[in-house]
């Protein structure tokens, strides 16, 4: 019985020593294999960064260059996992015949920084890099404010919200251009205003990947005043009314009420306002004309009117 057991720890023994052995022997062969040089052709992805505002890249440029590399094995593996890519500025490519040229031999210390790779053993295929391009064509767009302002109680503006600058020049293919006059700001709320506005706000180009923006942010000015409110009574006058009709109507006057910056409170009067009904625009069956402003100071603002409905009869 106990020799059985001895055999048993010999075998057991023997299959482990085996087998250390047999992993150590493939660990070496491996750093063994890994640790020789190898030349082999690997496919490095590009980049293409700076692209000219007035110009569009074609579809078809190159998407790689390909790197003859010499090296042990294990920076080989390395690339074939990790994949690194190139980027290309093209700020630094020269132009020939609607193709944008970027030379390798040129650009030879910045390749190699960011491939990791000395480019004595190992090269680049291709002398150089030609990317086909389209001339864009150019616009000036409209900039529409999306900047909402809500003002603290007491304060507003006599001028509306100005855009520096209130026009963009964009590039990009025609059939694109071509459908637009005009691109939005982001939207942006300014709540509780009482100081003047100075600040900046993007623009909106969402959707718009194919173009390209001279301009991506856009500043917004106002002056934000201290105002007040001001009232008058102002008669109400009838126009465009048929000569042989006797109109009676009332109210004979309404009661404006208005914003005005407190400096300029005393330039305002009744006399500067003016509320007219048009005769011409009543409804058949109605027995009401609205009143509107017809006139009124420049610099007022926030106008309302306490009545708008102006009832007549027609006497007989």
């Amino acid at each position: 019985m106990a020799t059985r057991n001895r055999r048993r720890r010999f075998k057991k023994s023997s299959i482990k020593t085996f087998g250390f052995f047999l992993i150590f022997s493939a660990i070496v062969w491996v750093l063994v294999q890994f640790s020789k040089t190898y030349t082999q052709v690997i496919e490095v992805p590009v980049n293409y960064l700076n692209v000219p505002l007035d110009k569009s890249i074609s579809e078809e440029r190159p998407d790689h260059v390909d790197l003859q590399l010499q090296d042990n094995g294990f920076s080989i593996y390395y690339y074939k996992i990790f994949n690194p890519k190139l980027d290309i500025d093209l700020s630094e490519a020269t132009e020939s015949d609607k193709n944008l040229i970027y030379s390798i031999e040129n650009h030879i210390t910045v390749i190699e920084q960011q491939l990791k790779v000395t480019l004595e053993d190992s090269r680049i295929i291709q002398d150089e890099i030609v990317i086909p391009f389209q001339f864009k064509k150019e616009k000036m767009l409209k900039i529409i404010s999306n900047v909402e302002v809500s003002y603290a109680v007491g304060y507003s503006a006599d001028e509306p919200l100005q855009l520096v600058p209130d026009s963009v020049k964009v590039s990009g293919p025609e059939e694109v251009i071509a459908k637009l006059s005009s691109i939005p700001t982001l939207k942006k709320k300014l709540e509780n205003v009482n100081s003047d506005l100075d600040g900046s706000v993007q623009l909106d180009t969402t959707g718009y990947g194919e173009l390209s923006f001279y301009e991506n942010s856009i500043r917004y000015t106002q002056e934000v005043e201290k105002f007040t409110e001001g009232k008058a009574e102002i008669p109400v006058e009838v126009i465009n009314v048929p000569d042989n009709l006797n109109l009676a109507y009332f109210p004979k006057s309404v009661v404006v009420y208005y914003q005005v910056n407190l400096e300029e409170f005393e330039k305002v009067g009744a006399s500067d306002f003016s509320i007219v009904c048009d005769y011409k625009s009543v409804k058949e069956g109605d027995d009401y004309m609205i009143a509107q402003i017809k006139t009124k100071p420049k610099f007022v603002n926030n106008i309302r009117l306490n009545e708008r409905r102006i009832q007549f009869v027609i006497k007989r």
